[in-house]
């Protein structure tokens, strides 16, 4: 199938046309349905008005909104069991440190991890990406650090043009710091993965891999496996940054077969402030430390420190405890809903909307034109009018979209322009608010005519 939609008018009865799920998952008919009217009472944010309009929120692919589960979680822990975790014997500490390592538990176990020891607590994917890269450097900098993580001149790290920032800059410092060289894939003009010189670009010197699983700015969902394969083949470590992924759709850690898995909560209904990196048991136990501090050595001498396995040994210092309460809260909700529903609701929702834009005149989509390996990301132009300016007027209207290059600038390049549109969608989005985003996006042709 091409990346070429045909455009099908201004018709808005298209939901139940789509019958191919997602891959990987059941048929259609198996699957349960998800009551978009009851996921949205958990969420009090969606019954707003701005500027007099009803609330449209078209922006969750920068944070998610918090339904009442996980609010009410996290007000429980401070009212009921707030104390520090993992440092007292007393019935608040044993309480707090419970919940700690229970959300530990359910995070590991919502994506398929073979032990809650390899989910390691960091405040965002970006620590978690950091505390990889730095890793690298201190065993490269140090004396007989493992080999797996020592890089050198000669050495070489791979990533994409398609990476958030979060996946570009510590690669960067990184061969800055120690002599390696960082290489890339490019995007092909379809907005997929260009793999043509995958043999040569993933080689003998390469240490690392490390690429998005989907796009935050294309909505690009990455087929792995040809990668992974050569990634193995050569001998070097895999990472996946799942910011995008681990909120919408069923992922198992094990069938990924990845090194280490970077996401965070505030994308998948949690707080911020909380985000995870997992990582192979063996390879978490070789790795040094991130950060120095309490709560993660063993011994403390003036003449030196011996540290905690992991994965304590990554959690230096009072950790963001409620807002692992929340995780786990929001672990809980989103299972309850089901994942293979909630992927299929966007699934429909994406090709929903792919269509509906396709109606604006003039305006240009970037990424795969067509629902097929894509999430509910949209990203998008009107030629001649600023980005900036099509948020105002869709705001003036309570749509809410994210403008400008959404932290991965090389994409914009790479498609020639400065900034870009961007709607992103959840379990709680509905047709009616995509209707809304088309009726404003004419509204906003006329502004600017």
């Amino acid at each position: 199938m091409t990346d070429t939609a045909t455009p099908i008018g201004p018709t808005r009865d298209r939901e139940r046309r789509h019958a191919t799920p997602p891959s990987g998952m059941p048929q259609y008919d198996d699957l349960p349905r998800l009551d978009v009217g009851k996921v949205r009472a958990d969420f009090p944010i969606l019954d707003r008005e701005v500027n007099g309009h009803r609330l449209v929120y078209l922006d969750s692919a920068n944070t998610s909104q918090k339904p009442l589960p996980v609010l009410d979680a996290m007000r429980e822990h401070f009212e009921r069991h707030n104390a520090n975790v993992a440092r007292s014997v007393h019935t608040l500490g044993t309480e707090s440190t419970q919940a700690y390592e229970g959300a530990r538990a359910k995070v590991a176990a919502f994506i398929g991890a073979p032990s809650p020891d390899e989910v390691v607590f960091t405040k965002n994917s970006t620590e978690a990406i950091n505390l990889v890269a730095y890793s690298f450097l201190n065993a490269s900098l140090g004396q007989g650090g493992d080999p797996r993580f020592r890089l050198g001149p000669g050495d070489e790290i791979v990533i994409s043009e398609m990476e958030h920032h979060s996946n570009i800059v510590p690669w960067q410092l990184l061969c800055e710091r120690t002599g390696a060289t960082l290489r890339w894939f490019g995007i092909t003009d379809a907005g997929r993965l260009d793999e043509s010189n995958l043999d040569e670009l993933v080689n003998e010197r390469t240490k690392l891999v490390s690429i998005v699983l989907v796009s935050n700015i294309l909505g690009t969902v990455n087929a792995t496996s040809r990668i992974r394969a050569r990634v193995r083949d050569v001998g070097a470590l895999f990472m996946l940054d799942a910011s995008q992924a681990v909120p919408h759709r069923p992922m198992d850690v094990v069938d990924y077969d990845a090194d280490f898995i970077a996401f965070t909560g505030h994308k998948m209904c949690a707080p911020t402030g909380i985000g995870v990196l997992w990582g192979r048991r063996e390879l978490l136990a070789a790795m040094p430390p991130f950060l120095g501090g309490g709560s993660m050595i063993e011994t403390v001498e003036m003449t030196g420190s011996t540290f905690l396995p992991p994965p304590a040994r990554f959690e230096a210092g009072t950790p963001p405890i409620a807002e692992v309460v929340g995780l786990g809260a929001a672990v809980d909700y989103l299972s309850g809903i089901g994942m293979d529903a909630i992927a299929w609701h966007e699934k429909e929702l994406t090709t929903y909307a792919l269509e509906g834009l396709q109606t604006v005149p003039g305006l240009r989509i970037f990424g795969p034109r067509m629902p097929v390996g894509r999430g509910g990301t949209i990203s998008f132009e009107l030629p001649g009018i600023h980005p900036h300016d099509v948020g105002q007027v869709l705001d003036a209207e309570g749509v809410e979209v994210r403008v400008g290059h959404h932290c991965a600038r090389p994409t914009c390049v790479r498609f020639g322009v400065a900034a870009m549109t961007r709607a992103s969608f959840y379990l709680y989005t509905t047709t009616e608010e995509i209707d809304a985003l088309v009726r404003g996006l004419d509204k906003v042709r006329g502004v600017f005519a």
